[in-house]
C-alpha cells in the first residue's frame, strides 16, 4: 500500500458555459474565493472564452492557486458543478419570460452535451427566464431534480432584505424575509413570516420604527421586484448581484453547508404547495453537496398561497411553449 502522501487528490472543477457578463463575473468571484482548483470556460465564441481565461489567469498569482482554461464540453467531465449562463441578452422591451424561445433553443444545444460528458454533476442555471429554463434543463438532462438548480429568487431575496434593512436601520443579515415563486413579475413576498432579529416584522416596526407602515413595505417590494429593470435601464444589464448569488449556491454545494437558500427547483404536487405541480420555482431549500436536499414547507398566508399558485400558473403556461425532447 502506497504512502498516503502519494494519494492523488481529485481537483474541484467548476465548468462555466457562457462567458458574457454574468459568466465572467461569476468566474472572477470564483477565482477570488479559492473554492475551486480548476475552472473551465466554454463559449460558442472560443476567442472570447480564451480571452476571459487569460485575463482570469493573470489574477491567480495574486489570489489562489488554480488552473483556468478555455475548453469545450468534454471538459465538463468530472466537474462538481456546471454553471449555465449562456443565452440571448434581455432587450429593454422584453420581460424575462419573453426570452424563452431563444434561450430554450440554446439550452437544447448545451444541456445534452454537458450531461453526455458529465452525467453525475450538478447543473446550476442562471439564464433567464431562469425558472422555465431550469425546468427545461431538468427535462433535457434527465438528471434527478435535486441536481438541477436555478438561481431563482436568491437575488430578489437579497435585494428585499437589503431594502428592509435600510428601512429599519439594521444589517440585512439580521432580516429574515423571503421572495418566493417566479424570478420575475409574479414573485411573491412572504410578509407573514418576515422578521428582524427574530421579532415578527409588525411587532419590530411598532417597537423600533415608529409603527407598522404597510404602504411603505409594499413600496419596498415594488422596488425589489423592479430592481433588475431599474439597473438595466441605467447600465444595460445586471450581473454583480446574480454572480454573487451563484457564488453563494456554489459555496453551499462545495462546502456541503446545508444552507437554506431561495433557489428554483422542480416542485410537484406531492410537496403540497397550494396544488403547485410539475413546475420550477423558488422556495427556501436546503442546499448541500448533493444539490437540493429538501424543499422546506412554509406556512404561507392564504393570500401568499394564492400568489404562489398564480406564479406557478404563469410559469407552467410558459414552459408548455417548449418542445422538450
Amino acid at each position: 500500500m502506497g504512502d498516503a502522501s502519494e494519494a492523488r487528490v481529485t481537483p474541484t472543477r467548476v465548468a462555466v458555459v457562457g462567458t458574457g457578463n454574468v459568466g465572467a463575473t461569476y468566474a472572477y468571484a470564483l477565482v477570488l474565493s479559492g473554492l475551486a482548483t480548476e475552472i473551465v470556460l466554454i463559449n460558442r465564441n472560443q476567442a472570447d472564452a480564451e480571452g476571459e481565461a487569460m485575463d482570469l489567469s493573470h489574477a491567480v498569482p495574486l489570489t489562489n492557486p488554480m488552473r483556468i482554461w478555455a475548453g469545450d464540453y468534454a471538459d465538463c467531465a468530472g466537474a462538481a458543478i456546471t454553471v449555465l449562463t449562456a443565452g440571448a441578452p434581455q432587450g429593454e422591451a422584453e420581460s424575462r419570460l419573453d426570452l424563452v424561445e431563444q434561450n430554450d433553443a440554446i439550452f437544447r444545444e448545451i444541456v445534452p452535451e454537458v450531461v453526455r460528458h458529465n452525467p453525475s454533476g450538478i447543473l446550476l442555471v442562471a439564464t433567464n427566464p431562469v425558472d422555465v429554463l431550469t425546468y427545461a434543463a431538468g427535462r433535457l438532462s434527465g438528471l434527478p431534480a435535486s441536481k438541477v438548480i436555478g438561481s431563482g429568487t436568491i437575488l430578489d431575496t437579497a435585494r428585499f432584505r437589503a431594502l428592509l434593512g435600510e428601512r429599519f436601520g439594521v444589517d440585512p443579515r439580521s432580516v429574515q424575509a423571503d421572495i418566493v415563486g417566479e424570478h420575475g413579475d409574479s414573485q411573491v413576498p412572504v410578509w407573514s413570516l418576515a422578521s428582524v432579529a427574530g421579532v415578527p416584522l409588525p411587532a419590530f416596526a411598532d417597537a423600533n420604527a415608529g409603527g407598522h407602515d404597510q404602504a411603505a413595505l409594499d413600496e419596498i417590494f415594488r422596488r425589489t421586484r423592479d430592481a433588475g429593470a431599474a439597473v438595466a435601464e441605467r447600465k444595460g444589464a445586471t450581473y454583480y448581484g446574480v454572480a454573487a448569488g451563484l457564488m453563494r449556491v456554489t459555496e453551499a454545494i462545495l462546502r456541503d453547508q446545508r444552507s437554506v437558500l431561495n433557489v428554483s427547483s422542480l416542485i410537484d404536487e406531492g410537496m403540497g404547495y397550494a396544488g403547485v405541480d410539475d413546475v420550477c420555482l423558488s422556495l427556501p431549500s436546503i442546499v448541500g453537496r448533493r444539490g437540493i436536499e429538501r424543499v422546506l414547507r412554509l406556512e404561507l398566508s392564504p393570500e401568499e398561497r394564492d400568489g404562489l399558485r398564480r406564479s406557478a400558473g404563469i410559469l407552467k403556461k410558459t414552459a408548455q411553449q417548449l418542445t422538450l425532447g
